[in-house]
């Protein structure tokens, strides 16, 4: 049984509102003023709250103001009651986060359908955030252990036969080995790297003031970052041919050691997702107050409900397509570049290729660069 809380000083209103929403089957708990109404919806976190506006002392605004403000209570559906359903009235509410008014008097088929209509709203989020959180479950659950322990195996079963037969082995062998020892090794550090990284930022979030002091670093010579990592990618899987730049130079609001991790993980991808023989395009260019990054492949692209649905521990075909990773390289490009003022956006097309576009900041001139390092304690 949904349960709604009615905040409204006119005792006959109350009683009119009770009668017609319990005939509908819903519990109802009345309060006579902002004040009882604050502290009723703290202890009871009813599923829908119901308040007027105009109310000595608290009003309905401070009522919103005040619930709006406090974790517990800030998600519940909030609809104002007034006679004075004026433009300016409603914008203000709408800003302190009010869902939705109801213009006095109301006929009960009007209270019905307000009442009915957010209950289904947030009935709906609440689907859509529990299909989230059972995605990531899934997600995580499919892929930590798998990714874990293959780099793990690797280092352990070579280990163990370098260790116990080294010298019974040709050289090649073992150099092979340990080949196969120091990539499987690499492989966990990105690993525990990016979970680590991922994390931190998670945490950078919550906390303005740091975030704020983010965006006081500056990379003078941004061509040179991306120049050098992109191409240490391309090497890395051997595809230097494939590798397209076309880079400008301007300084820019965010750290060195960011901006080479936005680098890396978006090219990266754009390689890990391509085939070669396929181009990857890698470009830098001011733009509009901002330096913009493009990093563009061939490969299979993302389709446009994965486009809209990129996140953390989220790969997407994953039973189709053998993928390494946790899936947060993307995300983690997408909160350092929101972290310092900027943006990402993709443009792409499933079976035609991905573009990964970056904005992020121009640096300030006489911009202070001396603040402390921020991620002490981060490896």
């Amino acid at each position: 049984m949904k349960r709604i809380l009615v905040i409204d000083d006119e005792e006959w209103l109350r009683e009119m509102i009770q009668m017609a929403l319990r005939q509908k089957g819903y519990e109802v708990v009345e309060a006579e003023n902002g004040a009882v109404g604050i502290e009723k919806a703290r202890k009871i976190i009813p599923d829908l709250i119901l308040c007027d506006v105009n109310m000595e002392k608290v009003d309905g605004y401070l009522t919103l103001s005040s619930l709006r403000s406090e974790p517990s209570t800030a998600s519940i559906p909030f609809i104002l009651m007034t006679g004075l359903a004026d433009n300016a009235g409603m914008r203000h509410g709408m800003e302190l986060g009010a869902d939705d008014y109801l213009p006095k008097p109301f006929t009960i088929d009007a209270l019905y359908a307000a009442v009915e209509t957010r209950l289904k709203k947030a009935q709906t989020l609440r689907d859509d955030a529990e299909k989230k959180l059972t995605d990531l479950r899934d997600n995580i659950s499919m892929m930590l252990p798998h990714e874990l322990r293959t780099p793990l195996n690797g280092i352990l079963a070579y280990g163990e036969i370098l260790s116990t037969d080294a010298s019974s082995l040709p050289p090649a062998e073992i150099a092979e080995m340990g080949q196969i020892i120091h990539e499987s090794g690499k492989r966990l550090e990105r690993l525990i790297e990016n979970f680590l990284i991922y994390s931190q930022i998670e945490l950078l979030g919550k906390d303005p003031q740091r975030a704020l002091a983010l965006r006081k670093k500056q990379t003078q010579l941004p061509r040179k970052i991306v120049e050098a990592r992109a191409t240490l990618q391309a090497e890395t899987v051997s595809r230097m041919a494939d590798l397209g730049l076309d880079l400008t130079d301007k300084a820019v609001a965010i750290s060195e050691e960011y901006l080479t991790k936005i680098v890396d993980e978006l090219v990266h991808n754009a390689f890990k997702f391509s085939k070669p023989g396929t181009r990857v395009t890698v470009s830098l260019f001011p733009s509009d107050q901002a330096l913009t990054l493009s990093v563009s492949d061939r490969g299979r692209g993302l389709g446009t409900e994965h486009v809209s649905r990129v996140g953390a521990y989220m790969q997407f075909d994953r039973k189709l397509h053998e993928q390494q990773g946790l899936g947060l390289g993307l995300i983690i490009a997408k909160r350092l570049t929101e972290l310092h003022g900027g943006s990402l956006t993709i443009q792409s097309e499933a079976g035609v290729g991905a573009t990964v576009i970056v904005r992020i900041p121009l640096a300030l001139a006489g911009e202070s660069e001396s603040l402390n390092e921020l991620q002490s304690g981060k490896r």
